[in-house]
């Protein structure tokens, strides 16, 4: 089993979380959270300068069978493309062991 864990524009979200369930990876979790990047640089608009170092993103944990990694990945890697610097990165881990609490299941059908 491996953990996904991908960082993402928030106006991203929807279009992977549709293409997630697209390929049947149905559960995950996620939440709002703030970072700094490398981009130093700000932004005017209007005559305001906005800093772009901490940047509002949404962070995306999804735990896969080793047979959907790949295919999981590649759905991330081309809906949250936007070809612009801040697009985001995704971190894939080795997950020794999973349990569904309310069955006892664990292993593969603990996370299916």
């Amino acid at each position: 089993m491996k953990q996904i864990e991908a960082i993402i524009r928030k106006s991203k979200f929807d279009e992977v979380k549709n293409a997630l369930h697209q390929i049947e990876v149905n559960f995950f979790s996620y939440w709002d959270v703030t970072g700094v990047g490398n981009e130093k640089q700000g932004h005017v608009y209007r005559g305001i300068s906005y800093s772009t170092s901490d940047i509002q993103r949404r962070y995306l944990s999804i735990v896969v069978s080793d047979e959907f990694l790949e295919k999981t990945v590649a759905t991330i890697l081309d809906t949250a493309y936007s070809g612009n610097v801040g697009d985001g990165k995704i971190f894939v881990s080795e997950i020794l062991e999973a349990y569904r609490i309310r069955t006892k299941e664990n292993g593969h059908a603990g996370i299916n």
